[in-house]
């Protein structure tokens, strides 16, 4: 088990103070919930919002099965986003306890400890810091099965690690490294945008066969609110959802992108007329190309959009794809609008933010060059 040393633990309360400030977002998005599920989720259902319904997730994969662990940096004290209270106080010490601050160390961890047979949830406090860890993520985690000859794995593996822009993080606390990520065969990359989704698609992710890197867009933590089934329950995980049917242009995004892009669409429709199909990805790796596809091949538009920088982001393996497949029924050159290519600023966050407004823009765009 990991021990923190009295220097680390004297750094851990102003640690926690400084990032406190992060959970104070005020809006509410406007976020459909998913619409398939498996499993035997009762019929009953609570509000939850983000983190609440992650708690809910882990609690279920906890009781359902007694070799899984939580762990990493401040996890036995609720978590700086909460996703973890009580769990200690439910599942005792040696099921949920605190790391050092090394993510490195992290997923070194949960690698071994999946490779004897269990079940590991690691907790990467913040997405931009698991830059340190990628050695053990890119070279271990996602090859271990393949090296072996898939005589062991640590499929048991799931990374969570809170993403995207928050209002006020900067440059080290607002980052989204989905395309990094997904560059990485042997890995399975996931981003829900609410509360429902994200319930179902973690308790997949915890009981997959292989390892999982499972981002949570931290602007939704407390602002997403959905009615939640209070069972056990999964999405599938490489499965997109239609969110909104349209015949005029297809849009893509998937995490917390999903809310604005709703937006998006219903002001596209109000102003110009625009019916837009809306697909929320769920999955980065592996991600649901048959969908997007079909979408493309009606509408004969494609509009991406995510928070990451536009050069080498998700997107462009989306254009990329969609273009070979659906070129013949292409009608307007395929719009990517995404975050600047600079470090994620703070001033001008409102700025760099692709927000409804640019989505806007990019439907009218293609809609026009169509006629």
């Amino acid at each position: 088990m990991f021990r923190i040393s009295t220097r680390q633990a004297a750094m851990l309360p102003a640690y926690r103070r400084g990032l406190a400030s992060l959970l104070s977002t005020t809006t509410t998005p406007s976020i459909s919930p998913p619409t398939e599920q498996i499993g035997s989720a009762e019929n009953s259902v609570t509000d939850m919002n983000l983190f609440t319904a992650i708690n809910d997730a882990m609690s279920i994969a906890m009781r359902t099965d007694d070799s899984t662990i939580v762990f990493g940096e401040d996890v036995s004290f609720g978590g700086v986003f909460r996703c973890t209270q009580n769990l200690k106080q439910d599942f005792g010490p040696d099921r949920v306890f605190n790391t050092p601050l090394s993510e490195n160390g992290i997923a070194g961890f949960a690698i071994g400890y999946a490779s004897m047979g269990g079940t590991a949830i690691g907790e990467i406090q913040f997405a931009d810091y698991i830059f340190p860890a990628m050695d053990q993520i890119v070279n271990e985690m996602a090859k271990f099965r393949y090296r072996s000859g898939n005589q062991w794995n640590c499929g048991g593996v799931t990374l969570r690690a809170a993403c995207g822009a928050v209002g006020h993080g900067g440059h080290y606390h607002s980052q989204s490294p989905e395309a990094y990520l997904a560059h990485t065969t042997g890995l399975v990359v996931v981003m829900p945008r609410g509360p429902k989704a994200a319930k179902g698609l973690l308790l997949s992710s915890i009981r997959s066969p292989d390892p999982v890197i499972f981002l949570e867009p931290k602007a939704l933590y407390r602002a997403a609110v959905e009615e939640v089934p209070v069972g056990d329950y999964e999405l599938p995980l490489g499965q997109a959802e239609v969110m909104r049917e349209g015949s005029d242009v297809t849009v893509v995004g998937w995490g917390g992108q999903l809310r604005v892009l709703e937006n998006a669409c219903i002001l596209a429709k109000k102003q110009y007329g625009i019916e837009a199909e809306l697909i929320d990805l769920q999955t980065i790796l592996p991600w649901d190309v048959a969908t997007v596809e079909e979408s493309v091949n009606k509408t004969g538009k494609l509009i991406v959009s995510h928070e990451a920088p536009v050069t080498s982001g998700f997107g462009a393996e989306v254009v990329a794809t969609l273009q070979e497949r659906c070129f013949l029924s292409l009608e307007a050159p395929i719009q990517r609008v995404c975050g600047y290519d600079t470090p994620f600023p703070l001033v001008f966050e409102k700025y760099y933010i692709p927000d409804e407004f640019k989505n806007v823009e990019a439907m009218r765009f293609v809609c026009d060059y169509a006629q």
